[in-house]
C-alpha cells in the first residue's frame, strides 16, 4: 500500500496575522533587485489547483513518488495514464494576472530573478525571462537509462498512437498535471519507452521523494545571496525546497515578503504577508507602480 507524503504543516498559534495592505510589496520592488519564489498557488486562477490551500488536491490524491515510479511497471502504468489525459488540460493552461505581473515587474527591471516551484511553465508562457524551474517541467520528458530528453508532446503523440480510443472521463486534474483516475480507467494503457534506448521514460520533473538536483540548488542561492529582498507568491512553504531560501534571505537580513492567503510556514521570517488573492494583489501593486500588466496570449505549448 502506498504512503501518503508527508505534506502537511499546522501553523502556530501565535503566528503574525496577515495584512491586505499591499503597500510593503511596492515598497520592495520600487527599489528593485527582488526575487521572486513562485509556489502553486500563483497558477490556481489558471484553473491549476493547488495541494493544500482550500480544496487542495492531497485532500483526494497521493502523488506519484520517485521511489514508487522506479519500482513499479504498474506504477508506471497508472502513472502515465493518468499524466496523458491530465497533459490534455495541463497544457493548455495560460498565464493569469499573477504570472502576467511577475513578468512585467521583470521587463521593467525590478527583479533579479524568478524561481518557480511550479512544473507548468506558465512564467515563461508569459514571457518571463530565465526562470528557475526549482521542480522541472512536465513539457520535458528524459529517459532514466541514457539521459536523452524529448518533448512532452512527442511522447504525448506517441502515447495517443499506443492507446488509440483511450478516452476515460477523469473526475479532476492535480497540480503535477495527472487527471484523477480510477485503477478500473487506467486498466491496460500501454506505457512506450525511450526510442534511443528502449529505457523508462520519466517527466523531467522532481518527484516527492526526490532531491533538487545539487546545482540548482547552488544556482538559488546564489540567486537569494544576490537579491535585495526575496518576495514569495502563492507558496505555503511547508517543504523544505522552497522554505531553504526563505530562511537563507532571512538570516542574511534580506526582507522576506510573502503573498499568500493562509499562512505559511514562511510567515516568522517574513517582514509581512499579504492574505489576498495573488491576481488581484499583484495587478494592485503594478498599478501603484505604474507599470501596465497586459493581458496577452501565450504561444500555444508543444503538443498541446
Amino acid at each position: 500500500m502506498r504512503m501518503r507524503p508527508t505534506l502537511s504543516w499546522t501553523p502556530a498559534e501565535d503566528l503574525p496575522p496577515g495584512t491586505t495592505d499591499p503597500e510593503p510589496v511596492v515598497d520592495a520592488l520600487s527599489t528593485g533587485g527582488v526575487l521572486v519564489l513562485s509556489g502553486a498557488g500563483i497558477s490556481t486562477e489558471s484553473g491549476i489547483p493547488d495541494y493544500r490551500g482550500e480544496g487542495g488536491s492531497l485532500s483526494r490524491h497521493t502523488p506519484m513518488t520517485y521511489q514508487d515510479f522506479t519500482a513499479s511497471a504498474q506504477a508506471r502504468r497508472r502513472y502515465w495514464a493518468r499524466s496523458h489525459l491530465g497533459w490534455r488540460t495541463f497544457g493548455r493552461a495560460r498565464p493569469n494576472a499573477g504570472h502576467r505581473a511577475v513578468a512585467a515587474f521583470g521587463r521593467h527591471g525590478l527583479l533579479s530573478g524568478t524561481i518557480t516551484q511550479n512544473v507548468d511553465g506558465l512564467h515563461d508562457a508569459a514571457g518571463s525571462e530565465d526562470v528557475v524551474e526549482l521542480h522541472g517541467s512536465l513539457a520535458r520528458v528524459v529517459c532514466l537509462s541514457c539521459g536523452a530528453f524529448t518533448p512532452r508532446g512527442e511522447l504525448a503523440r506517441r502515447l495517443a498512437q499506443a492507446n488509440a480510443g483511450y478516452e476515460p472521463v477523469a473526475a479532476g486534474i492535480n497540480p503535477d498535471g495527472d487527471a484523477d483516475l480510477t485503477d478500473e480507467q487506467v486498466g491496460d494503457f500501454r506505457v512506450v519507452s525511450c526510442t534511443a534506448c528502449d529505457g523508462i521514460l520519466k517527466p523531467d520533473v522532481v518527484f516527492f521523494g526526490e532531491a533538487v538536483p545539487p546545482q540548482r540548488v547552488e544556482h538559488c542561492r546564489e540567486l537569494v545571496r544576490e537579491a535585495t529582498s526575496l518576495l514569495v507568491l502563492g507558496s505555503s512553504l511547508t517543504v523544505m525546497s522552497g522554505l531553504r531560501f526563505v530562511r537563507q534571505a532571512a538570516q542574511a537580513g534580506k526582507p522576506v515578503l510573502i503573498v499568500n492567503r493562509d499562512p505559511t510556514r514562511g510567515d516568522p521570517h517574513a517582514l509581512t504577508r499579504v492574505a489576498l488573492p495573488l491576481g488581484a494583489a499583484l495587478a494592485t501593486v503594478a498599478g501603484r507602480l505604474g507599470i501596465a500588466v497586459h493581458d496577452e496570449v501565450a504561444a500555444t505549448r508543444d503538443g498541446v
